[in-house]
């Protein structure tokens, strides 16, 4: 496959570049395979300039609802057409499946399609108040919205959020993350080729402290999208904060998967290997503590451990189970809570450490057992293929431990007592909860979380709402 060496950014309907560039690296081998122009503040004030423009002079909003179907719909049509050479892109800079990566666009196609069908349907409302007066409320599109997308699933997160910002009619600026962004040029030639406005959507590749921050202190700035960690969230909040610019912020999750006795095992194995080790434990909702019934814990134990233990290992391409993870820096980090979990007193069933003797970025996946909740490794997301396996006795017990951290992303619960389940849904503290099957769902189920894990939703038809602002008009007829 032919890549590119150098890619640029996509401001104004142009691709322009800089005269810097940031390095991109393949994390299987750790050797750099392309550079990305990086954007400039001044870039950054183009972009914005552009956005308030379309804005103003109403490219997205002024005709049909209808036009906007068309548009998203022949979006989608785009991306499926790149979707291949898309998804070689993703696996290369990002080191996930090719599979999981080729999934991204043909997701990201699919979110633009669903959107599609509710761009005609954003409907205000009649208000009575008696026959002097005529009351309604419109929704507007809530302006320029920067959107802050993280390298985990960049082309199916960044697609997420940018498809209900354009069905409500904004302009979006896209910051890319600075460690894989390519895939995000690939679909931003899609949104090219399906004859966007010029300042609908623009990208960005710039370093999150200077263009990311610049974006979000811009009075310039009507919303703020972000998925990322909660240090820099919290950042970009206080700076949300001068102009009262509203967000949308989902920011990672500790989350938990309660088993009960009388869950079907092979069932849970299935989806443990999903939940925890796909694309090696970086995904936000990932089924990082499982809180088992003591009746059953050492045979899940055992059973979890017979599994990893089979899973393999590989780049991207091989189709192996665990890939490399995104950094060397990432990987530092893993293989350093793993350590301080053993120091702290879990107890390490498999795995344990980074990948040292083989070239990439690679973390064995890892199980941890006999974790008490107040450890770091329980407490705080890792962001890898770290499992923590934790014994309880009663339901109440259970939903403590799952509500005993200050994330609330997602939860699960696995039994066949369906009554039982329903009262697990009601207690467990979560934006999501799911019943036998982690990542249960899709794009029409909305997506969010509580507490440290963030607010508002996206996904689903709740999240159009994000991205439009109600105005009510109210008239008198006394008189008239």
């Amino acid at each position: 496959m032919q890549m590119p060496a150098q890619w640029s950014n996509f401001i104004n309907g142009q691709w322009v570049g800089s005269d810097q560039q940031l390095p991109i690296f393949n994390p299987a081998t750790g050797t750099q395979i392309a550079t990305v122009a990086q954007a400039t503040t001044e870039q950054a004030t183009q972009a914005l300039d552009g956005a308030q423009r379309c804005i103003a002079e109403r490219r997205l909003s002024k005709g049909r609802p209808a036009d906007r179907v068309c548009l998203l719909l022949r979006v989608a049509s785009e991306i499926r057409k790149i979707a291949e050479y898309g998804a070689k892109i993703l696996c290369l800079e990002n080191g996930k499946r090719y599979s999981d990566a080729h999934d991204e666009f043909v997701e990201a196609a699919r979110y633009f399609e669903y959107y599609a069908g509710m761009a005609d349907k954003i409907e205000g409302v009649s208000i009575p108040l008696g026959d002097d007066y005529v009351d309604y409320t419109v929704y507007e599109a809530i302006g320029v919205s920067v959107q802050i997308v993280p390298w985990n699933f960049p082309v199916s997160i960044c697609a997420r959020s940018l498809a209900p910002a354009l069905a409500a009619g904004n302009a979006c600026i896209v910051k890319s993350p600075e460690l894989s962004p390519l895939g995000l040029c690939v679909l931003f030639e899609a949104l090219e080729k399906a004859g966007l406005p010029k300042g609908a959507a623009q990208l960005l590749c710039g370093l999150g402290s200077e263009v990311g921050g610049f974006l979000v202190s811009s009075p310039k700035t009507n919303q703020i999208v972000f998925t990322g960690s909660v240090p820099t969230g919290r950042r970009i909040m206080q700076a949300a904060a001068h102009w009262a610019t509203p967000c949308v912020m989902e920011l990672g999750g500790k989350s938990a998967g309660v088993v009960l006795e009388d869950a079907d095992i092979h069932d849970l194995l299935v989806n443990i290997k999903s939940g925890i080790f796909l694309n090696s434990g970086q995904v936000c909702s990932a089924l990082s503590r499982l809180l088992v019934h003591r009746s059953i814990y050492a045979q899940v134990i055992e059973a979890v451990s017979t599994m990893v233990k089979g899973l393999t290992r590989g780049d991207g391409f091989s189709g192996a189970d665990i890939t490399p993870v995104i950094s060397a820096r990432q990987q530092q980090q893993i293989g350093e809570m793993c350590k301080l979990a053993q120091e702290e007193g879990a107890r390490l069933v498999v795995g344990g450490g980074i990948e040292s003797e083989v070239e990439g970025f690679y973390v064995q996946p890892t199980v941890f057992a006999d974790v008490s909740p107040s450890m770091t490794i329980a407490q705080e997301e890792v962001f890898g293929p770290v499992l923590c396996i934790m014994p309880f006795d009663t339901d109440e017990e259970a939903i403590a431990i799952a509500n005993g951290t200050d994330y609330g992303l997602v939860a699960g619960v696995f039994t066949n007592d369906l009554r039982r389940a329903m009262r697990f849904t009601q207690q467990l503290r979560s934006g999501q909860i799911f019943v036998n099957e982690w990542y249960a769902g899709g794009i029409e189920t909305p997506f969010g979380g509580v507490g440290l894990s963030g607010y508002g939703r996206e996904k689903g038809q709740e999240a159009l709402y994000s991205y439009v602002r109600t105005k009510n008009i109210a008239i008198s007829l006394k008189g008239q």
